[in-house]
């Protein structure tokens, strides 16, 4: 009787440490969140006048780092898709139809690419000259893929601006997210056209930093309660 009230006892502990190490660990996870949330809000404020090489931020085929949205980035390539965006809306909340053209980045290997909005889709004829052949040299704001769909996947129309809905259209490598174009050159000069800037973007972590803050402490209050209920239950008992 003596070893199984000890045996007992020591089950009950157990369970009470596993309980509070598990209540600790979500707090920690709660607690990193929150720095997150606090580091996305703090960098989307900031502007970085660098302009950064394409291959500096970004890695065909793996997700974009948070950290290096909305920095200005250069690349140069050649256009070889183009698709229309439908019900886009800008940073000042203005919708519209927007062009996205898929740019093939000039010199990887293997083959790359990103897509690119080039500005409003009732100005896509104001560029003949632009062909398959023709070099593109842009800079550019990199952004993060979305991922609410505006219109339905159709020929030459996308849902959104993610690389994942043009998949099985090409054989490359994609970029995650997009650039959102500020300037473009060919050799023979600039193309001038109305530029679109999409909305700031928000951080991917859901719930705002003090959210996150009360739920750390709320797990460590229930650590505190689980760690001290046999004690409580001891006195209670004597």
């Amino acid at each position: 009787m003596k070893t199984r009230a000890i045996i007992k006892k020591l089950l009950q502990g157990l369970l009470v440490l596993v309980l509070v190490l598990a209540l600790v660990g979500l707090g920690k996870w709660q607690l990193d969140r929150a720095a997150i949330v606090k580091e996305s809000n703090a960098a989307a404020k900031i502007v970085d006048p660098n302009v950064y090489a394409l291959n500096e931020l970004a890695t065909p085929a793996l997700p974009l780092d948070s950290r290096n949205v909305n920095k200005q980035v250069s690349v140069s390539g050649f256009y070889i898709a183009n698709f229309k965006a439908p019900r886009q809306s800008d940073r000042n909340g203005k919708v519209s139809d927007w062009e996205v053209a898929l740019l093939q980045v000039d010199g990887l290997t293997p083959p790359s690419g990103i897509l690119v909005v080039r500005g409003l889709w009732q100005d896509r004829l104001l560029n003949p000259e632009v062909a398959m052949s023709t070099k593109i040299s842009l800079v550019g704001t990199l952004q993060p893929h979305q991922n609410d769909d505006r219109a339905d996947n159709q020929p030459g129309v996308i849902s959104r601006l993610d690389s994942s809905v043009i998949v099985g259209l090409v054989d490359l490598q994609l970029y995650d997210g997009f650039i959102a174009t500020k300037s473009e050159r060919t050799r023979n000069g600039e193309l001038l056209r109305e530029r679109v800037v999409p909305p700031t973007p928000v951080s991917r972590i859901a719930g705002y930093y003090w959210q996150h803050i009360s739920y750390v402490a709320i797990w460590w209050l229930m650590a505190a309660i689980v760690l001290y209920l046999p004690f409580y239950r001891r006195r209670i008992a004597s």
